[in-house]
C-alpha cells in the first residue's frame, strides 16, 4: 500500500487531506468518520481498486474475509459530497497496515444535514479530540487521539479501548473530559485493539519491549520531551518498561488498577480463573448473546449504572474481536514486569481499589513494594474501572493533582 500519510489527493471536486483527518469539498469540511477516511484515502490513491459490488463480494478471501455484518460495526456511513451521478453507491477494497484487512461497501452521502449529530470528536464541554495513525517500529499503524490542554499525559495503552468511541463513552468520558481539564492527554488504542491494527499473527505478545516500543512510537509521535505517564491495569507493562528506558523523560508515573504479574502467575487458584475468562471469550465473545461478556463487565465495573454496563458490554466487540481478544487476554495472563519494576528511578504513585476484582488489591499492593520509593494510596473502590459517579473518581483526580504539583 501507498503511504498516504502527510499527502493531498484529488477525487473529483472531493480534496482529502490525510493529515487532517477531514475531508473538503471544494473547500468545505464535512465530517467523516476516520476508519472510513482511511478508505477514501486508499481509493483516492489507488483508483484501480474499485470494483463493482457483486464482483466484490463474489471473490473469496478464506479466513481474512470480513462479512458486511462484521463490517458494519466499524465503519459507519461516510459523509462525502463525492457527487450524486451513480458513485453514490462504491465496493472499495484496500490494503491496511501489513495486509489485506477489510472489504468494505461504503455508502457516499451527498452532505450531512442540519439534523447530524455533532461532530463525533466534540462534547458539550467545549473539548475536541484529534485522532491520527501512528507506525510502530513494525509496521503495525497505532491510532493515537489527543484532548485538552496543559502538561502533557501520555496514557499506555490498555485492553479494552477504543479512542473514537471512549469519546462518547459513559464509561470513559469522565476521564477524558476531568483529565483534559488538567492535561493535554494523549492515548491511543493497543495493537490488536480498537482503531489500531487488528492482525496479531506472528507477533510476540509475551514480549514487554513490544508493548513498550508502541508506547516509544507513540510519545515520539506527540513529541513530548517529558511528561506525566499514566499505566492502567496491564498499561502498567510498556509504562513501567518505558520508565525505565527513559527516566529523564517520566517526571512522573501513575499506575492505577495494576500489576506487575499476571493471573496465570498469581497460583493455582487465579491460573484456574484465567482459563475460564479465556473459554468464556472462545465461547461467546462476538456472538448475539451478552451473557458471556457480561461477566467481564461485572469483573470491571460492578458499581456501574445498567446504561455504563451496556455500554461496557457493547464496547468489547467494538474494541477486540474474538480472535484478537482470545490473543490479547492469553498474553496478558502470563506478562510479568515485577523484575523491571524494582528498577524504577522515578517518582511513582500506585492507585488501587480496595476491592478491586479484576486485579486484586493484592496485586496493587505488591506492585508498589517493588518499586523503590513508591507511594501507595487505596481508594474505597470495587470498580477496575472508576465510574463518574462514585466517591474514588475525584479521590483519584486529587491524588492524581497533589502528586503531579509535588
Amino acid at each position: 500500500m501507498r503511504d498516504t500519510a502527510g499527502v493531498r489527493f484529488r477525487f473529483e471536486n472531493a480534496e482529502v487531506d490525510t493529515d487532517r483527518f477531514e475531508l473538503l469539498v471544494d473547500g468545505e469540511r464535512v465530517r467523516i468518520e476516520p476508519q472510513v477516511f482511511e478508505v477514501l484515502a486508499h481509493l483516492v490513491a489507488n483508483p484501480d481498486r474499485l470494483v463493482p459490488k457483486t464482483e466484490l463480494l463474489d471473490e473469496i478471501w478464506g479466513d481474512r474475509f470480513v462479512s458486511e455484518s462484521a463490517l458494519s460495526s466499524r465503519i459507519r456511513t461516510a459523509r462525502a459530497a463525492i457527487g450524486d451521478d451513480g458513485r453514490s453507491q462504491r465496493c472499495i477494497r484496500t490494503v491496511h497496515g501489513r495486509g489485506f484487512q477489510f472489504v468494505a461497501p461504503v455508502e457516499v452521502i451527498d452532505r450531512a444535514d442540519d439534523t447530524d449529530p455533532a461532530p463525533a470528536n466534540r462534547v458539550d464541554d467545549g473539548l475536541h479530540q484529534s485522532i491520527r495513525f501512528v507506525t510502530a517500529r513494525d509496521g503495525f499503524r497505532l491510532a493515537m487521539a489527543t484532548v485538552g490542554s496543559g502538561p502533557v499525559l501520555i496514557k499506555a495503552a490498555n485492553w479494552l479501548t477504543h479512542v473514537e468511541h471512549d469519546w462518547r463513552s459513559p464509561v470513559w468520558r469522565h476521564w477524558l473530559r476531568d483529565l483534559g481539564s488538567r492535561f493535554e492527554v494523549v492515548r491511543y488504542d493497543a495493537r490488536g485493539c480498537g482503531l489500531s491494527d487488528r492482525d496479531l499473527d506472528g507477533v510476540d505478545l509475551h514480549d514487554p519491549d513490544l508493548w513498550a516500543d508502541d508506547l516509544e512510537s507513540v510519545v515520539e509521535a506527540a513529541g513530548a520531551d517529558r511528561f506525566v505517564l499514566l499505566g492502567m491495569s496491564q498499561g502498567a507493562v510498556p509504562a513501567i518498561t518505558y520508565a525505565l528506558r527513559h527516566p529523564e523523560r517520566v517526571s512522573h508515573l501513575v499506575l492505577y488498577g495494576a500489576y506487575a504479574r499476571g493471573m496465570r502467575l498469581r497460583g493455582d487458584a487465579e491460573a484456574a480463573e484465567a482459563d475460564t475468562l479465556l473459554q468464556l471469550i472462545r465461547a461467546g465473545w462476538g456472538g448475539t448473546n451478552p451473557a458471556f461478556r457480561t461477566v467481564f463487565t461485572m469483573n470491571f465495573m460492578p458499581g456501574a449504572s445498567s446504561e455504563q454496563m451496556k455500554v461496557f458490554n457493547d464496547l468489547q466487540v467494538e474494541s477486540s474481536d474474538a480472535a484478537s481478544a482470545l490473543q490479547l487476554e492469553s498474553a496478558f495472563h502470563a506478562l510479568d514486569v515485577a523484575a523491571l519494576a524494582s528498577r524504577l528511578q522515578v517518582p511513582t504513585l500506585v492507585m488501587h481499589g480496595r476491592a478491586d476484582r479484576a486485579t486484586p488489591y493484592g496485586e496493587g499492593r505488591r506492585l508498589a513494594a517493588v518499586i523503590p520509593g513508591a507511594e501507595f494510596v487505596t481508594l474505597d473502590s470495587e470498580n477496575h474501572i472508576l465510574v463518574a459517579d462514585e466517591p474514588a473518581w475525584p479521590a483519584f483526580l486529587d491524588h492524581v493533582d497533589r502528586f503531579v504539583s509535588s
